[in-house]
This record gives C-alpha cells, structure tokens and sequence, in this order.
C-alpha cells in the first residue's frame, strides 16, 4: 500500500496494527493520528467493525 493510498468514502481503514507495522511506527503513534482523524469528521468507527472513510460531502463544508 504505503504513503500515496487514498480511500474513498465509505472503504474500510486499515487497522493500526497494520500500519503501525507497514510504517515502522508503534501502534500509539497511529491510534493517536486515528483519534485526530475520527475528531475532524474523516474517519467513523464503528465498534466491532473497524473504522471507515466518512463521506464529507454530506457533513457540509467543515
């Protein structure tokens, strides 16, 4: 995958331990960036299921 992945809305993100792994990175480094993405309204977790890409052009311009 790496850096130049883009997601289209509604795709499943991939889970932290997959890319803390795929960027040599540890896995509170990419929750934390996955907490900051869920806050602006990129990313909607849904318990059990993942995360997944929010489809922003419903939300309005934010």
């Amino acid at each position: 995958m790496c850096c130049d992945a883009t997601y289209a809305p509604g795709t499943r993100f991939p889970a932290v331990v997959d890319l803390a792994s795929e960027f040599d990175v540890a896995a509170s480094t990419v929750q934390k960036a996955v907490a900051t993405l869920r806050a602006e309204g990129r990313l909607r977790t849904v318990l059990g299921q993942g995360s997944f890409v929010a489809d922003r052009s419903t939300q309005g311009d934010n």
